[in-house]
Formats: C-alpha cells, sequence, structure tokens
C-alpha cells in the first residue's frame, strides 16, 4: 500500500467507524432527536421523498451507530426546522465525541458535515434526470433556480458561512463597486497546515475542478464533495460540467469547467464556449481568468469559466468611444469607461461577434507599444516569453444582444515593479497583493478575510485609541503593515468623534484604493497619454470612430 493510500485509508476510517464510548444519556437522545430533524428538512426541502423517510433515516442511524431510533412522542410528526447548521452542528459535535473526527477543527467538521449531507442526495444521474426535466418544462432558469436551491439546501453552498462576509457599495470615479472581505472560506489550523505538507501531490482528484470530486470524501488537504452534483453541457461540441461555487461571491455564482484535467489556454475556442454558453444560458454571464501568471487566476491547471446571474460593475459601466470596423459592419465596439483596459463588443450575431472578439484577441498577443511598457514578449535564456493576453467576459443585453468584453492584459514584470507593471503595486499590498482575477476585473473586490479585525482596529485608532496606536508601531504587530496609511488617514481626518464615522471612513478609503488598484492593473492609463495609446490600438484592428 503507498504512503498516499495509508493515509486516504486511515482518514476515511475516522470517519466511517465509530468508536465506542460512554456516552451521556441525553446527549444520545440529543443526537437522535437531531437525525429525526435532518429526515424532516430533507423532506421539506426536496432533497428526499416521502418513500425515502426510512432508508434515509437508518443511514444516519448507521453512520452515528445508533440501532434504533429516536423514540420521543415527536418523532412522528417531527415539524421541519428552518435553519439546517445547528442541527448539524449537535450531529457533528456527537461526531466528535464518538471519534467519527479526530479534531474537533473547521476541516474535520466540515469532511463530516459533507458525509452526513451526502446520505440524503439523490444520486447524480437523478440529479441530472430532474434538471432537463425541468428545463424541458418550465425553461433553463426554472431549472437553474431549482439546481441552485438544492445546492444550498445540500449545504454544499455555505450560505451561513457567506453571510458572515463583511459587503458594501463604494462610489468612485467609475461608478459604484462592490467591496467584500471574504471569511466564508474557513482557514486551516496550524497542526492541518503541517499535516498537509506532510502528504504527497494530489493524485485523485488532481484539483478541485475534476469532475471526480463528486461523492469524493476528502482529507485534510482536499475539500470533501459528498453533496455536490455537477450538470453536463455541451460547449463547441465538446463535454464540459456545470456546478455552484461553495463560497458563492456574487448571486449564482457558478463554475463551468472541462471533462478532462486540461491546463487554461485561450483561443478562439475559448471565446466561442463562452458564446456558446449564454446562447444556452442566456440568463447567466460567464468569463474566463487570463491563462498568464501574474493576470491569471488561482488555478489555471484545469480549463474552467466562472458565471452567474449578477450585475457587475462593470456592465453598468458607459461606453467613452463607439468604433466600427467595415471589415465587421455587424459589431459596434467601445471603449469602457473603466479603469482596467476594456474593449466591450456588441451584435446581434454571435459569429460576428466571435471574429470581431477573436480578431482583436490574435492582434493583441502579438502587440507592442514600448511608449507605455506594453511589450508582448521579452526573451529569456533563449526562450520568447509571451505577456500579452485577455480576460473575456460575455453576456446577454436587455435587448438579448451579445456583449463580449476583452480586458486586455500583460503580466510583464521590471525592476520597479517585480510583482508586475500590471498588477496592483506595492503600496496596495497592505490592502490586497493576490491576482487581480475575473471577478475583480468586474469590479466585485474580493479582499482577505484578514482585513476585518485590521480595519476595526484602524477604525479604533482613528478615535483615539492611543495604546494600540502605540502598539501597532513594532514590527510583527497585525496593523504594522498599515502603519504608513494609518499615519496618512490621521493627517486627513485628524481624530473621529465615534466608532460608526471611523468604520464608514475606512471602509470608504479602502473602497477607493480598490479602484486604485484596478488602474494599476490597467494596461492603458485613464489618462491623455494612455487614452492615446489605447486609440493607436483601436486603429490597428481596423477601427475608425464614429456613431
Amino acid at each position: 500500500m503507498s504512503e498516499r493510500q495509508s493515509v486516504d485509508k486511515g482518514q476515511n476510517q475516522e470517519l466511517s467507524r465509530p468508536l465506542v464510548h460512554d456516552i451521556d444519556e441525553a446527549v444520545q437522545q440529543s443526537a437522535l432527536y437531531a437525525v429525526e430533524q435532518l429526515v424532516a428538512f430533507a423532506q421539506k426541502r426536496g432533497l428526499i421523498g416521502p418513500q425515502d423517510t426510512d432508508y434515509s433515516r437508518n443511514l444516519l442511524l448507521e453512520q452515528f451507530g445508533f440501532s434504533e431510533p429516536y423514540s420521543g412522542g415527536e418523532a412522528g410528526g417531527m415539524i421541519a426546522p428552518e435553519a439546517l447548521q445547528p442541527v448539524l452542528n449537535v450531529l457533528i459535535d456527537y461526531g466528535f465525541a464518538i471519534g467519527l473526527i479526530p479534531e474537533n477543527t473547521d476541516t474535520y467538521r466540515d469532511l463530516l458535515d459533507s458525509k452526513i449531507m451526502g446520505l440524503l442526495m439523490a444520486r447524480p444521474s437523478e440529479v441530472i434526470r430532474n434538471f432537463h426535466q425541468t428545463e424541458a418544462a418550465h425553461g433553463i432558469e426554472a431549472a437553474t433556480d431549482a439546481f441552485y436551491q438544492l445546492s444550498i439546501n445540500s449545504n454544499y453552498i455555505r450560505m451561513d458561512r457567506v453571510a458572515s462576509n463583511v459587503y458594501w457599495n463604494q462610489a468612485t470615479p467609475y461608478g459604484d463597486m462592490e467591496i467584500t472581505i471574504n471569511l466564508s472560506k474557513p482557514e486551516k489550523s496550524p497542526k492541518e497546515i503541517a499535516m498537509a505538507k506532510l502528504l504527497p501531490p494530489p493524485v485523485y482528484p488532481k484539483c478541485q475542478l475534476c469532475r471526480e470530486n463528486v461523492g469524493y470524501a476528502g482529507r485534510v488537504n482536499h475539500p470533501s464533495r459528498q453533496n455536490l452534483r455537477i450538470i453536463p453541457v455541451e460547449l463547441n461540441g465538446e463535454p464540459w460540467f456545470f456546478q455552484y461555487s461553495p463560497y458563492v461571491y456574487y448571486n449564482e455564482h457558478c463554475i463551468v469547467f472541462h471533462h478532462d484535467h486540461v491546463p487554461m489556454k485561450l483561443t478562439k475556442d475559448t471565446l466561442r464556449r463562452l458564446l456558446a454558453f449564454t446562447k444556452a444560458f442566456p440568463h447567466y454571464f460567464i468569463g474566463s481568468n487570463a491563462d498568464l501568471p501574474i493576470v491569471g487566476g488561482s488555478i489555471l491547471t484545469h480549463d474552467h469559466f466562472q458565471g452567474g446571474r449578477h450585475t457587475f460593475p462593470i456592465e453598468k459601466a458607459g461606453v467613452d468611444d463607439v468604433y466600427h470596423n467595415e471589415a465587421f459592419p455587424q459589431v459596434t465596439a467601445g471603449i469602457v469607461n473603466w479603469p482596467m483596459s476594456v474593449i466591450r463588443f456588441t451584435s446581434t450575431d454571435a459569429e460576428a461577434l466571435l471574429k470581431a472578439g477573436n480578431a482583436a484577441f490574435e492582434a493583441w498577443k502579438a502587440y507592442s507599444d514600448p511608449e507605455v511598457d506594453v511589450l508582448s514578449h521579452t526573451e529569456s535564456e533563449g526562450e520568447t516569453i509571451p505577456h500579452n493576453t485577455v480576460t473575456p467576459i460575455v453576456r446577454r443585453d436587455s435587448e438579448g444582444r451579445y456583449q463580449m468584453d476583452l480586458v486586455l492584459r500583460n503580466n510583464r514584470t521590471s525592476e520597479e515593479y517585480p510583482e508586475g507593471i500590471f498588477h496592483p503595486h506595492r503600496e496596495m499590498h497592505h490592502i490586497k497583493k493576490e491576482n487581480i482575477g475575473l471577478i475583480e476585473v468586474m469590479g466585485l473586490a474580493i479582499l482577505p478575510g484578514r482585513l476585518k479585525d485590521e480595519l476595526d482596529g484602524i477604525a479604533d485608532i482613528l478615535c483615539g485609541n492611543d495604546e494600540l496606536a502605540v502598539a501597532m508601531q513594532q514590527e510583527g504587530h497585525p496593523l504594522f503593515k498599515h502603519a504608513d496609511w494609518i499615519y496618512q488617514l490621521n493627517t486627513r481626518f485628524g481624530r473621529l468623534s465615534d466608532k460608526e464615522t471611523a468604520v464608514r471612513t475606512v471602509q470608504n478609503e479602502v473602497g477607493l484604493k480598490f479602484s486604485e488598484i484596478l488602474e494599476h492593473a490597467g494596461v492603458y492609463k485613464r489618462n491623455p497619454s494612455g487614452q492615446q495609446a489605447f486609440g493607436r490600438f483601436m486603429k490597428r484592428l481596423g477601427y475608425t470612430l464614429g456613431e
């Protein structure tokens, strides 16, 4: 048996074999009652049918080492609870007490959580059949509505955690942007991080996007997915899958991923797939991260897209200049009033739009303009390194026309900007230093969870907490990285009268910083020289100004 098989086998045993302990009778009865509540919840929310009740109860009883169900007077007429997580918490606490999980941490609790809900899920083929039956009878919107609700009811989408995210709208020179501090994804403990480092590289599933995740029990370095279900979709004559993100960043946040574990590569076929998706799902937008490091997404090893039912700030942004090209008479193009460099193509003809968008994409990959630091390729140790790519976004507008936004990206670095010339610069790293991916390109900031407490501390300092102001000057203090910014805020605003005002002030400044971060990522800056350079590229494409 290999090292991986040994580790995984041990973890699976931890989640499947109750250990015998002397458990208080009241605790056992509480767990048995929670089993009945969970079965009632599953039936009310459509996870199981009336004929599945006894079967589902027996699966849960076996999981927790019970030979008989709850015998209290309410069992026969149990009222389904409105909230799922408190019921699951009772069972997970009991599972820890009897040894189903070795540690009472978020990671292990989530492994058991998914296993419990997986016992109440229909088989993948049944979920797929229901999706297509709903689509045939009521349309694609009804089908996605039902599938999204299933993903919530099964606790695959953790709405209890999503609700903990900090969210606000931020006025900027480019319109209102959306700012979130992401608290929904649980952090691993130091012990779990150390354990994960001891495990060999993943072999199965190869990544968290692979179709083999459906029903997978998980391990300390890979989330459990027993309650995951996916829907096959065909794009460009190829097999892909559709699912929802477990930590939705926006309404109906979905992921569309390739049948096979193949790396991301933007081509004309990529744009064709995006258009095909919006034809089949006209109520959803869809987009792809760029396919190069620094400007790309976090997972470049498995080709995938992200979509959903949400109107992002970039969609609301107006077009500064309208262009036409005799080569594509059915298409209009425009430069979007946005901190990043965006060309918006619009047409009623998807094929014409594809040709126009692909022509711009191919031209951009080979385009250089040294006056504004745009070099399409550089040489390194005899190797030619490409730097230009795009972040494409496709949607249908209110009139049903196809729209394609091509966000121009360049991943070149320099001595001055070693992390990336068109990347958040170092003065922004105390707020965000990660890649600017698809979601943030569209105007929704996904900021790290650490900022919740850090921004609260900064608000306290602005209100006059002098003790904290002194403590944060020590290197290693969580606020030390913000020292220069705090000094600037104190200089500009002085001592604020109350905490609520201070919190609003800090949030406003963070939101404006996000707008600046997107400006850093913009290839053509929003100044006269940058916009003139943008115009030069449009001219190279064969476009001329005009209504």
